[in-house]
């Protein structure tokens, strides 16, 4: 399987690949993940990236597409992977589609998650990080009164990209910038969608994505 995630910030593209990931035995590649590992590693994308990532910013194109070409040059991909988080602009797309033709690595599809925005803000400002294992975890999918990671027991805290301020400036972002992939990729005949409802849990989700996909 060989597959792109479209979807604005909190609309679940993270929670999907991993469960793509677990039951396909495909590699995800997150650009998020990959950026704040550079983040608290201090290398100098980290560095160029951090001043973007905290107002909410697109990283610029030249840095991104860099770091996902180092990424396909790494044997496990040739397995399958599943993209999360880019290409998030046109030319991001096309240089994608570079790399990918370069390594021989054709997409099989391009998965559309579509929520409502006020769904996003409330899901976002509800989202937490865990300081140990780094990963994500929406107080609305849990019990009430949850403060540690589900999965290591470390501290749960929000990041600076989800604040309410951010939030809003990221949804703008994608709007302008990043909305024009849906009909970009759907000309290619590409695009599948899944169009996700308020009460849906993950798993609801997930069943629509593998319908979706004709998994």
């Amino acid at each position: 399987m060989r597959l792109v995630l479209l979807g604005a910030p909190g609309s679940g593209k993270g929670t999907q690949a991993s469960m793509l990931e677990a039951k396909y035995d495909c590699v995800h590649i997150s650009t998020g993940d990959i950026l704040r590992k550079n983040l608290s590693q201090k290398t100098e994308l980290g560095f160029l990236a951090e001043g973007f990532m905290k107002k909410g910013e697109l990283v610029p194109d030249d840095l991104v597409i860099k770091m996902m070409e180092e990424r396909f040059s790494l044997p496990d991909v040739a397995k399958g992977f599943l993209i999360d988080g880019y290409p998030r602009t046109i030319p991001q797309a096309e240089a994608l589609e570079r790399i990918l033709t370069d390594n021989k690595y054709p997409l099989d599809f391009v998965l559309l998650l579509n929520v409502a925005e006020e769904i996003l803000i409330r899901r976002l400002a509800n989202r937490k990080a865990c300081r140990v294992c780094s990963k994500i975890l929406n107080l609305l999918d849990v019990e009430t009164g949850t403060k540690n990671c589900l999965a290591c027991g470390g501290e749960l805290y929000q990041r600076d990209d989800d604040s309410e301020q951010v939030i809003r400036n990221r949804l703008l972002i994608y709007r302008r910038q990043t909305e024009p992939l849906v009909a970009w990729y759907d000309k290619k005949g590409l695009l599948r969608t899944v169009q996700v409802q308020e009460h849906f849990m993950p798993e609801d989700t997930y069943k629509e994505t593998e319908a979706a996909l004709g998994l």
